[in-house]
């Protein structure tokens, strides 16, 4: 597996590119946005760690950058030093999977990449299942998701959770639980979630049946009850 590693910092390579090789991965290094660019468009890596404040285009460029081009599945980790959640959500809102606040455990981070990478190699080919709910159409083996006749591009998180409460219908699941259950974490910022379900409500449009149960969680409901969009 190539994963690239992106950040104006050597340091920080050198230190994520040791933590990674201990789990037998390959590391491709970009110093700048304009050759983690370059590495993204020739579509040969399997996960990129993409540092917001690198000289630009930055991380949250290049996530809008890749979720807009022609290999928008690949998994995006975005590195900031920035704590507040507004600026957490800019980056999941552009698209990210995931990100890490610096200073940050490198251990955590591999953790993470490993997980996403985990859910990857679990996708074996088999035949072909078609999965119905109201106008949305999931297909896993092909990890393809279509409302009416409009492909709808969604990153592999988001992929996730709509298969997840697609087959638990009506089931309400906290942020906590999807994030255990999803993501696989047992620890986790619930603005990971909210931004998500945000992403898959605007991608679905109106059909779309997350339902906001308040005070408990989300559930994917009946025709119509998609109407409480807040988080």
């Amino acid at each position: 597996m190539r994963i690239l590693v992106a950040d104006d910092d050597p340091v920080v390579r050198e230190v994520v590119r040791r933590y990674l090789e201990l789990d037998g991965l390959t590391v491709v290094e970009a110093g700048d946005g304009p050759d983690a660019a370059d590495i993204l468009s020739r579509n040969e890596i399997d996960l990129a760690v993409l540092d917001v404040m690198m000289p630009p285009p930055d991380g949250v460029e290049l996530c809008r950058i890749v979720r807009a081009g022609p290999h928008p599945q690949i998994p995006i980790i975005l590195l900031t030093a920035l704590g507040e959640e507004e600026d957490r959500v800019v980056g999941l809102l552009a698209g990210a999977d995931d990100y890490v606040v610096k200073p940050f455990s490198p251990r955590e981070l591999a953790l993470r990449v490993a997980s996403v990478l985990r859910r990857a190699a679990q996708a074996r080919p088999g035949p072909e299942r078609v999965i119905r709910s109201g106008d949305v159409e999931l297909r896993p083996e092909a990890q393809a998701v279509l409302v009416g006749d409009r492909r709808v591009e969604l990153t592999a998180r988001e992929f996730d959770l709509l298969t997840f409460l697609i087959g638990h219908p009506h089931q309400v699941f906290s942020r906590d639980e999807l994030l255990e259950r999803v993501w696989g974490w047992t620890f986790g910022d619930h603005s990971t979630v909210t931004v998500h379900v945000k992403r898959l409500r605007a991608k679905l449009g109106a059909a779309h049946r997350i339902e906001t149960v308040w005070g408990r969680g989300y559930a994917w409901g009946r025709p119509g009850t998609g109407a409480g969009d807040a988080a």
